[in-house]
């Protein structure tokens, strides 16, 4: 571990005493930015461990147990998304990629490979924490029994596969409608890429069939939104897939 990583890792272990439980892993070579992201992390509470190349990050990964891996994709020793390859075959942790990379196929890839969000750099602070406070909460909300995720106009019961308006009335969707609520929904504030959602509502062969997503997601939104026309709850990425923000 190189001298940057293990000064700041003790600094940020014992600074994190008045601070948050949560853990961040920091994976990104620039070692001007692992300090002052870092500083601000800290400044938010989280606990860090940093890491400036792929084998680090590996490592700290598997002897750390962060609950949240912020990851740049252009690291000296391998390539981000060989990383995430790796901490995939044994980890369910949500990943953060935070990259200068900014084209669409790059964030398919990257969300086709495991990554839960993606960010690109430059980028503001506050949009950086917010997209960690909504990982953090879905991690904690999938280690709990099925329940419900409620919004200011409907309640999605994952338990009763339903969804009720908020007097309780059931609103009727059709089975693939459903589906598609249901993934959103399990995965709440995360992108989930169009790739992900046609291989698991209508499978395999269907990977490249956006057109079906387009129609039934104009269903969802005439079901469930206010205005349909600008979507509060199911907001499109545009080329990469859909968002769910209860």
């Amino acid at each position: 571990m190189n001298t940057l990583v293990g000064e700041l890792g003790v600094q940020d272990t014992e600074g994190s005493r008045k601070g948050s439980s949560q853990r961040v892993l920091l994976v990104d070579d620039e070692v001007s930015f692992l300090k002052a992201l870092g500083i601000t992390l800290r400044a938010h509470g989280y606990q860090l461990d940093l890491a400036g190349s792929g084998d680090e990050a590996i490592a700290l990964a598997a002897s750390r147990h962060p609950d949240l891996i912020i990851l740049d994709l252009g690291l000296p020793d391998t390539d981000g998304l060989q990383v995430l390859a790796a901490i995939r075959v044994w980890s369910s942790v949500p990943v953060l990629v935070l990259s200068a990379r900014d084209s669409e196929g790059d964030k398919v890839l990257a969300l086709d490979r495991g990554a839960d969000d993606y960010v690109t750099k430059p980028f503001a602070i506050n949009e950086l924490l917010a997209r960690m406070r909504a990982l953090l909460r879905r991690a904690v909300s999938v280690q709990e029994p099925p329940g419900c995720v409620e919004t200011e106009h409907f309640v999605i019961d994952l338990a009763a596969m339903e969804v009720r308006d908020r007097s309780g009335t059931h609103i009727r969707l059709t089975p693939t409608q459903w589906k598609i609520v249901e993934i959103l929904a399990r995965n709440h504030g995360c992108i989930v890429s169009q790739r992900k959602l046609l291989k698991e509502v209508w499978g395999d062969e269907y990977d490249k069939e956006t057109n079906y997503l387009r129609v039934f997601m104009t269903q969802v939104r005439h079901k469930l939104e206010p205005d349909p026309s600008r979507p509060r709850y199911f907001h499109t990425e545009p080329g990469i897939g859909y968002r769910f923000v209860p």
